[in-house]
């Protein structure tokens, strides 16, 4: 069974192919980072417009990638949400008029979900239960996958999600957009104890984060320094801040897994590609005696194989979304 899976949810236009469930065959992404790098974020319109442009070629170059046609392809899997909803529109649409062209089963599927199922095309099928931290640009959530394969949210952040944190200083910085990936870049040639900035809510005994106050103390530091006339290592900043995002996230993590008796452990999300986030979980989780899922870095930022594994597992229980299928762009995870 190969399922095409179609992501246009915020500014990556990516197009995957997989093969019974586990099998990566295709995974084309057409970046349009280029596009909104001169406004420093992304801009939904401009998202919007250039899925229109780059989707059908994207769709062809991943058919070509699998060494295949549209006549080999047995569903259609497309990101319904969350995201931005111009670019939702885009992808779903495009995913129905496929469907209803080749007669073929449409999955609609919830990107969040999809980011940490995308874990099985390299670790093999998930034996929940489970915790996943899904951390990206737009989200920060601690969950659960019980048995039943059902999420419950065991808590999030309560203001800034991580990506969106990291790029707000990258921005403050003057360091080029995307910005996480810059700070990642900066932060090794820096000493991350050079600063101690806060570690919000990270002994409150709940599993809430909140990172507004940490982007607060940073640039509040950085205009201390400036006003003082004293020089600013930005690799030393950008090695604190970032180590204090880190912190809170793997602290707050492994004490859900321990709390809830899990031994199996999903990072997941675009943040997930972080160097030090992903040196941090692996080196505690084996001290832990725990497993620890994640992702290539190709499969944690937004792709569309990751939509393709999630729709070719809800293909396998019979759960297929008809051609009303709508998006929602606050489609939670749980439940």
């Amino acid at each position: 069974m190969l399922v095409l899976g179609i992501e246009t949810s915020c500014d990556e236009t990516a197009v995957g192919i997989v093969e019974d469930r586990f099998h990566l065959r295709a995974n084309v992404i057409a970046s349009q980072v280029e596009l909104h790098a001169p406004y420093g974020g992304v801009v939904p319109e401009v998202a919007a417009r250039a899925h229109l442009d780059a989707l059908l070629p994207t769709v062809d170059t991943a058919l070509v990638q699998a060494g295949g046609g549209l006549t080999d392809i047995d569903a259609i899997a497309v990101t319904a949400g969350p995201g931005l909803v111009g670019a939702l529109l885009v992808g779903v649409s495009a995913a129905k008029g496929l469907a209803l062209a080749h007669d073929l089963p449409l999955l609609g599927v919830n990107h969040l979900r999809a980011h940490v199922e995308v874990a099985q095309l390299e670790h093999g099928e998930l034996a929940p239960p489970l915790v996943a931290l899904v951390v990206s640009g737009g989200h920060t959530s601690i969950v659960v996958m019980d048995d039943d394969g059902v999420f419950r949210e065991l808590g999030g952040t309560i203001d800034d999600a991580a990506g969106e944190a990291f790029d707000k200083i990258a921005r403050y910085l003057g360091l080029p957009f995307p910005g996480g990936p810059e700070i990642d870049r900066l932060a090794r040639e820096g000493d991350r104890e050079a600063f101690h900035f806060p570690r919000a809510l990270l002994n409150d005994g709940t599993y809430r984060l909140s990172l507004s106050g940490l982007k607060t103390a940073v640039i509040r530091e950085l205009r201390r320094l400036e006003a003082a006339g004293q020089e600013v290592v930005l690799a030393d900043v950008a090695a604190s801040f970032q180590e204090a995002i880190v912190d809170v996230q793997v602290v707050k993590t492994l004490r859900a897994a321990a709390e809830q008796g899990l031994d199996q452990v999903v990072l997941a999300g675009g943040v997930a590609a972080n160097s030090r986030l992903r040196e941090r979980f692996a080196a505690e989780t084996e001290a832990n005696g725990q497993r620890l899922l994640v992702p290539s870095i190709p499969l944690c930022t937004d792709n569309g194989a990751m939509v393709a594994a999630s729709g070719a597992n809800l293909l396998a229980v019979g759960r297929t979304s008809g051609l009303g299928l709508a998006v929602d762009p606050n489609l939670p995870l749980a439940g």
